[in-house]
């Protein structure tokens, strides 16, 4: 089931792919399992970031949504949370530094009062057929996105959790099976599913549970704008499933560690691959 040859530019706009990604827009009934909670998802603005906060806002989050520079895919996003009657915060900024990081939990404390639920979801990927091509700036700013984000929010968002808040990191079936040429992005995935596992250790004396979620081949922004066309046209074909996922399959899993649903599982990376399976 393939997808029609299609680039972008860095980091990529939802709404000008082929097809457009469902991310529950439709479908996802909330059952008020986040009541009253206050959530940060950075990478809120599409593809799995967006269909994590539609779902966290039909289940009854306010929501904070951390982006880069999709001010037309986040404002999209923010009008489906507040159509469940939450509020929407957005925030564009460069999660390479620690200030933005810092800034982005400031500004949720400000507007919410407090941090239960964050979803550390963005990244930064670039497809190189070879370690030459890949430069040293690219590889920094990839750590950088991906595994530092996590520490700096996480470091400044634990003062205001509460016990049975909940702290989910977005690895990836990369984590164990890297693709050769994701390198860089694969090693990320791996360091923050070890880094959850460790923060779910340090953090469980204050009742705060910690995990990632593993996902395999989604279809989001980061594909067309980081792929070459005729790996994007076979995505997802190479998993036992057939197809590519949507970001719309995620957003239960997220949803269930953020709720009390959860309540007993920390440490944990899940797997949501289409049959790929993870170790």
């Amino acid at each position: 089931m393939s997808q029609p040859k299609q680039q972008q530019g860095v980091p990529g706009i939802q709404a000008r792919m082929d097809p457009v990604p469902d991310c529950g827009e439709l479908t996802y009934r909330g059952m008020g399992k986040l009541d009253g909670k206050a959530a940060v998802i950075t990478g809120g603005d599409s593809g799995i970031g967006r269909a994590v906060a539609i779902a966290f806002a039909r289940e009854g989050a306010d929501v904070l949504i951390s982006y880069l520079n999709e001010d037309e895919d986040a404002k999209e996003t923010a009008r489906y949370v507040e159509e469940a009657g939450r509020r929407a915060v957005l925030l564009p900024g460069d999660l390479s530094t620690a200030e933005h990081c810092r800034a982005i939990i400031d500004r949720a404390v400000q507007e919410f009062g407090k941090v239960d639920v964050l979803v550390s979801n963005a990244a930064y990927q670039m497809n190189h057929e070879s370690l030459d091509e890949i430069s040293d700036e690219e590889w920094d700013y990839t750590f950088k996105v991906n595994v530092g984000a996590m520490f700096h929010l996480v470091k400044a968002a634990v003062p205001h959790m509460a016990p049975g808040s909940s702290i989910i990191g977005s690895s990836s079936v990369n984590s164990d099976m890297p693709s050769p040429t994701l390198a860089p992005y694969a090693a990320t995935k791996a360091a923050i599913a070890n880094f959850s596992a460790s923060l779910a250790q340090l953090l469980g004396e204050k009742g705060i549970r910690v995990n990632s979620v593993a996902p395999g081949p989604i279809w989001t922004p980061l594909i067309p704008a980081t792929m070459p066309e005729e790996k994007v046209e076979s995505f997802g074909d190479d998993v036992p499933l057939g197809r590519a996922g949507q970001p719309a399959e995620l957003a239960p899993t997220y949803v269930l560690l953020a709720s009390d649903d959860g309540s007993y599982i920390s440490g944990s990376r899940i797997a949501v691959t289409g049959g790929r399976p993870i170790l």
